[in-house]
């Protein structure tokens, strides 16, 4: 079962949080699994090292709202994206336009030219009038302008620059299990706030978030995604004093789910006008739409349609079509 395990090191300023995504990682793979827009194998490995990004940091801050991650570029890869809402649900796609090689990395996959980015926008649930979503973006290159070839060094970048926060996170996805490990160090509190000392001070500094970061970093991409989150935290910390809580799975954890519906995609076939759908419809005798998310396929004959542009009460009864 998926699941996300948070934990902090008493007595020090550090937290962390391991997820395992299982069988909700293998769901959204399987609904486009045997289709002619599958994506390449390392494809699926970014998108699952995203989906498990997306859930820890979304556990991280507890917005109320869709958090988004996206990298895109002029690569063959346009595009990347994940979304996790408040309560862990995730989902997963990309935009596929050329060749990506079996062994490309996020430079070759996004960043040809040096001017891919990464997003990430909090689109609140409840939004006040006028409010807009907050997005921060930065490129895919380090500070030196260097290509950074691992989702995992872009956002540890992200979180320095927008936060002020040392992170080290440790991402792998394969077909099977997408997995990340996030250890961050905790603002500054108290004593250390009435003295006046800024967060960003302790940049780089801290003896106790350095250390475990050296321990987090030892883990490794087949470990990530072969042990179980008990071994992975006795391997790398059985020195520090845990504090762990009680893992999030099930319908309280992380879990694959679309919010893609009939209705919805009604009422954008409603927003594209009468003639714009029957002249698909003259065409090819129904009108198809596939969620990009979800690979779930929408058909609209000429009844369904029709009802789109009646008004409310007076449709005719629905087809027998099936999505």
């Amino acid at each position: 079962m998926s699941e996300l395990h948070k934990f902090i090191f008493e007595g020090l300023p550090v937290r962390g949080m391991l997820v395992r995504l299982t069988e909700s990682w293998q769901e959204l793979l399987a609904r486009r699994e045997g289709a002619s827009d599958a994506f390449p194998t390392p494809v699926r490995a970014l998108l699952g090292e995203m989906a498990a990004a997306g859930a820890l940091m979304q556990a991280n801050i507890k917005f109320n709202g869709a958090l988004i991650l996206q990298v895109f570029g002029d690569g063959p890869v346009r595009l990347a994206v994940a979304e996790v809402q408040p309560d862990l649900a995730f989902r997963a796609t990309a935009k596929v336009v050329g060749e990506v090689k079996p062994d490309a990395k996020l430079e070759a996959m996004l960043n040809v030219s040096g001017k891919g980015r990464c997003a990430i926008t909090l689109d609140p649930k409840d939004k006040l009038p006028g409010q807009q979503p907050y997005q921060g973006v930065v490129p895919l290159h380090g500070d030196r302008r260097e290509p950074l070839q691992e989702l995992s060094q872009v956002l540890e970048h992200y979180m320095l620059q927008s936060e002020q926060l040392d992170t080290r996170l440790v991402l792998a996805a394969d077909d099977r299990i997408a997995a990340g490990l996030l250890i961050q160090r905790l603002p500054v509190e108290g004593a250390g706030n009435l003295g006046g000392q800024r967060n960003e001070d302790e940049i780089g500094l801290n003896e106790s978030f350095n250390r475990i970061a050296h321990l987090a970093a030892t883990l490794t991409r087949e470990e990530l995604l072969t042990l179980d989150a008990d071994t992975i935290l006795r391997r790398l910390f059985w020195e520090e004093q845990l504090r762990r809580f009680e893992p999030m799975a099930g319908v309280h954890g992380p879990r694959f789910e679309c919010s893609c519906s009939r209705e919805r995609v009604g009422s954008m076939l409603r927003s594209l006008g009468r003639d714009e759908i029957e002249g698909i419809l003259a065409e090819q005798g129904r009108v198809e739409i596939g969620c990009d998310f979800c690979g779930l396929k929408y058909h609209f004959d000429p009844v369904d349609a029709a009802g789109l542009f009646m008004p409310a009460g007076s449709q005719p009864p629905g087809s027998s079509t099936i999505n």
